[in-house]
C-alpha cells in the first residue's frame, strides 16, 4: 500500500512538471489555449492527489477505529455479569470474566459439559448450581454462543418479589375486611344505647357483622393454603388415569351445562406430584367451565395432555370471551378475582404449584383462551 502510494506520488509531481513547463512556455508564445489547458491539468492533479491523501486519511483512521474496538469489546464483555461462553463445534471457551470464574479456566473450558455442545439441552448443572442455557446459533455455520442464566438467584429474586406482594395483599385485604368490622361494632353499641331503635337496627347489624367476619374467616383460610403449599412428591402417575379422573369429577360438577374433550398423547408413567398438580388443573378446568358458560357459543372446555423428550404440557382450553388485555397481567396474583364472591386464589395457587414442580403456568396469547402448564421433562416423560 505505501510503495503503491509513492508511486501515485511520483506519477502526478511528473504531470505537474511537466504541465508547469508547458504552461510557462505556452505564456512566452501567448498560446492562450495551451496556457489555459495546462493550468487545468494542474489544477486536475492537484484534485486527485488531495483525493488520494484524504483517503488514505480515512482508511488511516478506520484502521485505528477498528483496533479501538477490538481493544474495548473485551473489557465491555468483562462487565457483562452473566457468565458467556463461546462453542466453536465441540470447543467451548470463556469470553467473559465471570465465565472464566465459573469454569476456573482462562480460555478454554475442560472437561466440556455435554449440555453446553448438545443445541438442544435448555439447563447445565455446573458445582451443584442449575443454570438456564439461552444459545445464539451463528447461521450456517457450527459456532453459537451461549449465556448461562442462574436458575436459583432468578427464582430467589421472583420469590422475594412474590413475598412482597403476597404481604402488600394480606395487608389491603386485612384492613379492608377490619374496617368494616370496627364500624358495625361501634353501631352495634350505639345501637344498645337506645332502646326505642335496638330490636330494629340491632339484628341487621349483627347479620351484616356475622356475614364480614365470615368472608374475612374465608379470606384468611385461602391465604394459609397458598402459604402453606407443601413440597411436591413426584411419584410415577399414569396420565391416562389422571385425565379419566379429572373428566369424571368435571361432569359430576359440569355435566350437562359445558361439554369436556379429554386428549392424552402420551405413553407410560409421568414422574410427578399428582395430588398437586390435580388441584392445578382442576382449578384451571372450573375457571375454564364458568369463563365458558359466560360466552356467546356452546359451552366448552378442552384438556390435552401431551408428554415427550422436552417434557409435559398440560393444556385447558375455554370457549369463553377471553380476558381482557388490561387483566393478563394481573389475573395470576393472589386474591385477585373478577367474580362475585371468589376468593382469587385459584390460578395464582395453580402457578405456585408448577413452579413448584419446576414448571411454568401461561396463558397464550391468542383465541380461544388456551392457559399451559409446562413440566420439565423427567426420566419417566423421557
Amino acid at each position: 500500500m505505501a510503495s503503491s502510494r509513492a508511486l501515485d506520488r511520483a506519477a502526478a509531481g511528473l504531470l505537474l512538471a511537466a504541465a508547469g513547463a508547458g504552461a510557462a512556455a505556452a505564456l512566452m508564445h501567448q498560446f492562450w489555449a495551451t496556457f489555459a489547458g495546462c493550468l487545468l491539468l494542474i489544477l486536475l492533479v492537484l484534485a486527485a492527489d488531495w483525493q488520494l491523501t484524504a483517503r488514505a486519511r480515512r482508511q488511516t483512521d478506520d484502521k485505528l477505529t477498528e483496533q479501538q474496538e477490538a481493544a474495548m469489546l473485551p473489557i465491555l464483555l468483562d462487565q457483562v455479569p452473566t457468565p458467556l461462553v463461546r462453542v466453536q463445534g465441540t470447543r467451548p471457551s470463556a469470553l467473559n470474566r465471570a465465565a472464566r470464574q465459573l469454569f476456573g479456566t482462562d480460555d478454554q473450558i475442560l472437561p466440556a459439559p455435554p449440555e453446553l455442545l448438545s443445541p438442544d439441552s435448555p439447563q447445565v448443572r455446573i458445582e451443584g448450581r442449575l443454570w438456564r442455557i439461552d444459545r445464539v446459533q451463528a447461521p450456517g455455520s457450527s459456532l453459537s454462543v451461549v449465556a448461562l442464566i442462574d436458575i436459583e438467584a432468578v427464582e430467589r429474586v421472583a420469590e422475594a418479589r412474590a413475598a412482597s406482594d403476597m404481604i402488600e395483599t394480606l395487608g389491603h385485604e386485612l384492613l379492608n375486611g377490619l374496617a368494616p368490622i370496627v364500624s358495625l361494632a361501634e353501631s352495634a353499641e350505639q345501637a344498645m344505647q337506645r332502646p326505642d331503635t335496638r330490636d330494629r337496627l340491632l339484628p341487621e347489624i349483627l347479620g351484616t357483622l356475622a356475614r364480614r367476619t365470615d368472608g374475612l374467616m374465608r379470606f384468611t383460610t385461602a391465604y394459609r393454603a397458598l402459604a402453606r403449599l407443601p413440597n411436591p412428591a413426584p411419584a410415577p402417575t399414569d396420565l391416562h388415569q389422571l385425565a379419566e379422573d379429572l373428566a369424571r369429577l368435571f361432569h359430576l360438577q359440569w355435566g350437562g351445562r359445558v361439554a369436556l374433550s379429554v386428549e392424552v398423547k402420551a405413553e407410560g408413567p409421568a414422574l410427578l406430584d399428582r395430588d398437586q398438580l390435580t388441584q392445578a388443573i382442576w382449578a384451571l378446568m372450573n375457571n375454564g367451565a364458568e369463563a365458558a358458560i359466560s360466552g356467546a357459543s356452546p359451552a366448552a372446555v378442552q384438556l390435552a395432555f401431551s408428554a415427550n423428550a422436552t417434557g409435559l404440557t398440560i393444556s385447558v382450553q375455554d370457549s369463553g370471551p377471553g380476558v381482557a388485555p388490561d387483566l393478563r397481567d394481573r389475573i395470576f396474583r393472589p386474591f385477585f378475582t373478577t367474580k362475585e364472591g371468589g376468593s382469587g386464589i385459584g390460578l395464582s395457587l395453580a402457578r405456585q404449584i408448577a413452579r413448584a414442580q419446576g414448571g411454568e403456568l401461561s396463558l397464550q396469547p391468542a383465541m380461544p383462551t388456551t392457559f399451559r402448564l409446562r413440566l420439565p421433562p423427567t426420566p419417566a416423560t423421557a
